[in-house]
């Protein structure tokens, strides 16, 4: 018996109980459309985050004040020598160093001509623009200089410069942050959100203004931009041995590169997307259960059929290959269906909720098929084995 015959004769049965028939497949068909839609919103938010991650590029090394072995979050709690200007000095002139950042941040009223807003205020230097990849639209960023005596001047973000400014020209102008005066020297190019904050929406001043505005002595973080990727490792490794002589040989410090942080964020967003779609796998199961059942019934209904074709000539693998084909045509055209579906679910979704990332991976489209595939052959094969064992004269006799 060739392929042809087992599809043809696996169709006229299908086809012969179609209600039956999309009552069967409808299992398979919501176990694979719940996986892909499942999987394609994680994926989607995955790929989304690690998009945000990178729009500050991959070069940049992250060091914070505390340990987290220690203190379970770096910069809270556990720390010996907070991290100084000078600190960020003596990093900045490793080898392998392209600029060294210094950063303090803090949220702070902005106010220009009775116009107020309150946004995250920025503490930083002049290297900030290369660093953290920032553009300047209208005018320039803050003047490199002496981290320590920085002027009265502030760069902002488009959000605040339309919100204080509306159309108007802003560049010269004064406005007051935490009740200190600044001149606006610049306006950045518009940035995005970065996991929900808005990038736009804030003022970048002299790290040196921004440390007593918050009244504070020491730094949030230290951002490190590495002339290249291949620079990293010996970079941090001089990052550490250099702290660790200015903290009195006291490792007080985390220092994260941005590779590390990709690997982890996507390491569990990975986890969370095959957990997500282990759930929606397990509708498949109860599909599976369904062409179970179905075949089952019809090996009984169909009991003097079978009995007629042994007794013609047909072999006990003829009999079994033309129930296993049967069950899978049924269990592979719920896997296709249920794959358009799932797709089509995401995108809609996507279309109504267009802040919502969906991205459905190839590799689980290709997976779902095979998954049909073998779901129906498992769940066909008992049933298909029954038939094929039952003895001619008995099954006639039943008839």
């Amino acid at each position: 018996m060739i392929l042809e015959d087992v599809l043809r004769h696996a169709w006229g049965a299908v086809a012969g109980h179609r209600q039956r028939s999309i009552l069967t497949m409808l299992g398979i068909l919501i176990g694979v459309a719940s996986v892909i839609l499942l999987t394609s919103i994680g994926e989607g938010t995955r790929l989304y985050v690690l998009q945000e991650f990178t729009q500050f590029g991959t070069n940049l090394i992250e060091v914070s004040p505390g340990r987290a072995e220690t203190s379970g979050i770096p910069g809270i709690g556990g720390t010996v020598n907070p991290l100084t200007l000078e600190d960020a000095e003596a990093v900045g002139r490793l080898p392998g160093v392209e600029r060294s950042l210094p950063v303090v941040m803090g949220a702070a009223p902005v106010k220009y001509r009775g116009r107020e807003r309150s946004v995250v205020v920025y503490g930083v230097t002049d290297a900030a623009a290369a660093v953290w990849q920032f553009h300047v639209r209208v005018g320039r960023f803050l003047p490199p200089g002496d981290p320590r005596h920085g002027s009265l001047l502030a760069v902002l973000g488009p959000t605040l410069k339309r919100e204080l400014f509306g159309d108007g020209n802003a560049l010269g102008e004064y406005v007051h942050i935490a009740g200190q005066r600044f001149r606006v020297v610049g306006i950045m190019e518009p940035k995005g959100q970065f996991l929900g904050i808005d990038l736009d929406d804030a003022a970048y001043i002299p790290v040196a203004q921004a440390m007593p505005l918050f009244n504070r002595d020491d730094l949030h973080e230290l951002d490190v931009l590495v002339a290249s990727a291949s620079m990293m490792d010996s970079v941090e490794a001089g990052i550490t041995r250099v702290l660790k002589d200015r903290h009195d040989g006291e490792e007080d410090f985390t220092v994260t590169t941005q590779a590390e942080m990709l690997s982890t964020m996507d390491r569990i967003l990975r986890i969370v997307s095959m957990a997500v779609a282990g759930i929606g796998a397990i509708s498949l199961l109860v599909g599976a259960i369904g062409i179970l059942t179905m075949m089952w019934i019809s090996v009984n209904e169909r009991t003097g059929e079978i009995g007629l074709a042994k007794a013609i000539g047909a072999t006990p693998r003829q009999i079994l290959l033309l129930y296993l084909g049967e069950a899978t045509l049924l269990s592979v055209a719920g896997g296709v269906l249920g794959l358009l579906t799932g797709i089509g679910l995401a995108q809609l979704l996507h279309a109504f909720v267009p802040a919502l990332p969906v991205s459905t991976p190839l590799e689980f489209v290709v997976l779902s098929l095979l998954v049909s595939f073998v779901v129906g052959i498992l769940s066909g094969l008992l049933p298909a084995r029954r038939a094929a064992r039952l003895d001619p004269i008995e099954a006639l006799a039943a008839e």
